[in-house]
Order: structure tokens, then sequence, then C-alpha cells
């Protein structure tokens, strides 16, 4: 995914929710001049960063990530690379809307150590594919090897890391549980 095209997606959902950047800034703790750059193309976004922008929609993270072609989002080709960090997504749950969960295929370059922890509502089961996770909740790491898994409370800070020399694939399943 190109940061042009989260960034129509984002000016799209803001702009259908009636909210301006002042309320997105607000909501988020990023500055207006952050988001617009992110709208016009000109800014990626990392992890961290378009999940606070998903808690603020009220929209799980995958909404980024989704494709108007299905035929396109069933493939398995990593074509919808998120950020500068070398992050890849592939959304897994395209063909069901209104879903209460969401299931990502996640690809973690090499030595992908970079960002704070998050917390959003909601669950993630992450399943190690290939490779080493390393999974931060709050002051306490957990490194996750081939066929291990793990499954967290969201609302607990937390993160995934990548410190080792090869690629790292999980699958992340994440609920998509709405405010009342």
């Amino acid at each position: 995914m190109t940061a042009n095209h989260l960034g129509i997606k984002i000016k799209k959902i803001r702009s259908e929710r009636g909210m301006t950047l002042k309320t997105l800034a607000d909501r988020t703790g990023f500055s207006i001049s952050f988001l617009s750059q992110l709208e016009r193309g000109k800014s990626s976004a990392t992890l961290e960063s378009l999940k606070k922008i998903s808690i603020a929609f009220d929209v799980n993270p995958s909404y980024f990530f989704e494709e108007e072609d299905t035929v396109t989002s069933q493939s398995l080709f990593f074509d919808q690379r998120m950020d500068a960090h070398q992050i890849f997504y592939k959304d897994l749950g395209t063909m069901v809307t209104d879903r209460d969960f969401a299931p990502l295929l996640v690809v973690l370059k090499p030595g992908q150590t970079e960002g704070n922890l998050i917390t959003h509502r909601g669950q993630e089961f992450l399943y190690v594919i290939e490779g080493t996770l390393t999974v931060r909740i709050e002051n306490e790491l957990y490194e996750l090897g081939p066929t291990e898994s793990l499954m967290l409370d969201s609302t607990r800070p937390h993160y995934w890391y990548n410190y080792s020399d090869s690629e790292v694939k999980i699958l992340c399943v994440s609920s998509e549980i709405k405010s009342k």
C-alpha cells in the first residue's frame, strides 16, 4: 500500500464522519501538520500511528488495507507495504464485511526494532509462521518461534519486534470490539 493510498483512505473516512483535522489531531495526539502530510501522501504511517488513527475512527487497522478489487485482495502477494519500518500486511478476511475479528498476515523485515508500545480495544492472537518474533507487553518480553503463539489483551501496552537478521512471518488475529 502506498502512502498516497493510505492518505486517501484516511481523508475519506475523516470526511465521511464530518471530522476536522484538528479533531483528529486531538483524538490521536498527532499534529495537524503531520495528519495533513499523511493525507496528501507526503508522510508515511507507522504501525503505532495507524493504530491511533484507527482508534480515533473506531475501525480496525485492517480497514486501511482493504482493496476495492476483491480479486487483487485475495492474492497472497505482499503488495501492501504499510510503513517506513518495512512491515508488510495482507488482510486475509476481506470477503466478510462487518466482522468481529480481523486476520492479518504480517511480515516484519530483519531488524524491525522501532515502535512504541500501543493500546487499543480488543484482543490479539499472534501465531508465528516463520522466524523469531519478540513481543513486548508492558515491561515483559516474550520470544516466539515457529508454531508458537500468544494471545493478549490489547488494552495492555504492547508492540511486536524483529530483533533477528531474517524475516518474521506471523498470523495476527485481532478482535473488533466496538464501542457501545
